[in-house]
C-alpha cells in the first residue's frame, strides 16, 4: 500500500511539472536570473536620492552601510556640514531620504554583497564613510596607492563609480573593475 501511495505522488507530481506553460516557464527563468544578480546591492531606484544626493558625488546604493551609520549621515544636524559641504534638505525631503536609505540600508537587504557588508560590521559600529567598512577595504586591499590617490581620475576609494563599470547599477563584481590608466582588473 506504502508504494502504491508513493508511485501515485510521483505521478500526479510529474503530471503537475508537465502541464507548466511557456509563460510560466519563462517567469520562472526571470526568477532565477533575478536570484543569481541578488549577489550584488541593490541600485539606487529613488529619484529624490539619486538627484540630491547625486548633485556632488556618486549617489552609493543604500546597502552600502548599515542603518545606524545613515541615521548618522542624514541627521539634519550632520547635513549642515557633510564633509565640508551644506547638504541641508527641507523636512519633507530629508523624511523621504531617510525613510529610503533605512529600508534599504545592508542590514535590510536580501542582495548577498550587502549582507557581507552587515556582517563586517561590529555591533554598535556605525562607519560614516563606506571607505570605512571592513568589508571593503578588505575587497581593495591589493590596490597601490598609485591606482587610486595618485591616480587623477580616481583619486579616492569613494569613488566607486571611477572603477565600477557598472556601479550604477549596483554590481560591483570584480569582472566589471577598470580601473582607469590601469585596465581591467585581473584579481
Amino acid at each position: 500500500m506504502k508504494r502504491q501511495l508513493i508511485l501515485i505522488s510521483v505521478l500526479v507530481s510529474a503530471s503537475v511539472v508537465t502541464s507548466v506553460s511557456a509563460s510560466e516557464e519563462e517567469s520562472f527563468g526571470k526568477w532565477v536570473m533575478s536570484i543569481s544578480r541578488t549577489k550584488e546591492v541593490k541600485a539606487v531606484n529613488n529619484e529624490l536620492y539619486a538627484e540630491e544626493c547625486g548633485a556632488c558625488h556618486y549617489a552609493y546604493p543604500p546597502g552600502l552601510l548599515p542603518i545606524q551609520s545613515w541615521e548618522k549621515l542624514l541627521d539634519a544636524k550632520a547635513l549642515e556640514d557633510h564633509f565640508g559641504e551644506n547638504a541641508e534638505l527641507d523636512e519633507a525631503d530629508l523624511a523621504s531620504l531617510q525613510k529610503y536609505v533605512y529600508a534599504n540600508s545592508a542590514e535590510k537587504s536580501y542582495y548577498k554583497r550587502a549582507r557581507k557588508i552587515t556582517r563586517s560590521i561590529s555591533e554598535g559600529e556605525a562607519p560614516l564613510r563606506i571607505t570605512e567598512v571592513k568589508y571593503i577595504k578588505r575587497k581593495h586591499h591589493e590596490l597601490t596607492e598609485e591606482m587610486v590617490k595618485g591616480n587623477k581620475d580616481v583619486s579616492s576609494l569613494s569613488n566607486c563609480n571611477a572603477c565600477h563599470t557598472q556601479a550604477e547599477k549596483g554590481i560591483f563584481d570584480d569582472d566589471t573593475v577598470n580601473i582607469p590608466n590601469f585596465g581591467e582588473w585581473d584579481d
